[in-house]
């Protein structure tokens, strides 16, 4: 075969692209997807401000903001007017959920039951949230703590290691100026061991309340002072909405939720047994938060016949044999609290004192600074 007309390999190199022109491609590019998202943006926005279809997105992210720090910020997403109008709505709601009388009764457990240990946790989770609950199966073992200096509250960990309880969960709410509060001050009432340890009602006759009477038998709703004395209330802290009351849950849908935030609520079970559901929430990734409707729900799936919403939100935090179960959301870490739910091996070993005994509640200074 003659060698010449064998393929012969091209002695010309092709030439290179020019990177200039990969580089005009490559902005070109950049900026093509930078106009799309501006585009998706406004269309969002138009669509999230303007469109009926997103008037339960709007009020979701609304109440989401009202339960954190930067409240004000609702504002935007609904106008001032309408979030004035709805907070007053929500907690005219929250009043009425507290009206029906409970008829519950507890049960003696099964022989069975009764073998299991004081306290069981158990995690849980579900769209956007993670969690736990905490059943204490013996509900005359709770009480109610509280701080042990004048003029700051106290992290439900101290309380639990300086009362040698084996468990505990945040309680009641208190003042909290700026979200800066030192933790003495609660709102409306406390009691512990039978004992009223802080009166802020004020002129109220009434407060909504979560606690527990001498038989262990859980309270939750709205009762005068005079009631509850008569009532045997042993253990108390003013919160709300009840949110299930003679085995039905008060709150019918997600859209009644009041946003999506770190919840803390106590319930019980037709058998006696306590239950502390406490979900995580404000950490992308991990958890954002629950409605009430995902905890009213989470109750009535652990056979809860009455339940109450405690303070939640960066408060919220659950301890068990001296340490801390779950994540809490507070970028300072654990709050200083007035009020814990505190569980015992040996209750009548616990030594609860009053520390607002003699102090005026007008007189004093939610924001003071802590002294420990």
């Amino acid at each position: 075969m003659n060698s010449s007309s064998l393929p012969q390999r091209s002695t010309v190199r092709k030439k290179k692209p020019v990177r200039k022109r990969k580089k005009k491609s490559f902005f070109r590019t950049l900026f093509r997807v930078f106009l799309f998202g501006i585009f998706l943006l406004l269309a969002a926005g138009g669509w999230l401000y303007f469109a009926p279809s997103a008037q339960n997105t709007r009020y979701l992210i609304a109440d989401t903001l009202i339960t954190t720090q930067h409240r004000y910020l609702a504002k935007y997403i609904i106008g001032e007017e309408e979030l004035k109008e709805r907070v007053t709505a929500y907690n005219q709601r929250f009043e009425h959920m507290g009206d029906e009388k409970d008829t519950h009764v507890i049960k003696e457990p099964a022989a069975e039951e009764q073998n299991k240990p004081l306290v069981e946790v158990e995690k849980v989770s579900g769209s956007g949230y993670t969690g736990y609950v905490m059943t204490v199966n013996d509900p005359t073992k709770v009480r109610l703590g509280v701080p042990n200096k004048i003029g700051s509250g106290e992290k439900v960990t101290s309380m639990v290691a300086r009362t040698g309880a084996i468990a505990g969960v945040n309680g009641g709410g208190f003042a909290d100026p700026n979200w800066k509060g030192n933790g003495f001050k609660p709102i409306g009432l406390v009691i512990s061991q039978g004992k009223l340890f802080y009166n802020g009602l004020g002129g109220k006759k009434s407060t909504q309340i979560v606690g527990l009477d001498k038989q262990g038998k859980m309270i939750a709703g709205n009762y005068t002072l005079d009631e509850l004395s008569k009532m045997g209330v042993q253990e108390a802290v003013t919160f709300q909405p009840r949110i299930i009351v003679n085995g039905k849950g008060l709150i019918k849908n997600a859209a009644e939720g009041w946003g999506i935030a770190p919840r803390t609520a106590m319930g019980q079970r037709a058998d006696g047994a306590l239950l502390f559901v406490v979900i995580d929430g404000r950490q992308p990734g991990y958890s954002i938060g629950a409605n009430l409707y995902d905890v009213q729900q989470i109750m009535l799936k652990h056979g809860a016949v009455i339940a109450a919403n405690l303070d939640g939100g960066s408060s919220t935090v659950l301890v068990k044999d001296n340490e801390i179960v779950n994540k809490p959301s507070s970028q300072y870490g654990e709050r200083y609290l007035p009020t814990a739910f505190l569980v015992f091996e040996h209750p009548e070993q616990a030594k609860i004192r009053n520390i607002w005994e003699g102090l005026d509640p007008s007189k004093i200074d939610a924001g003071k600074k802590r002294s420990q």
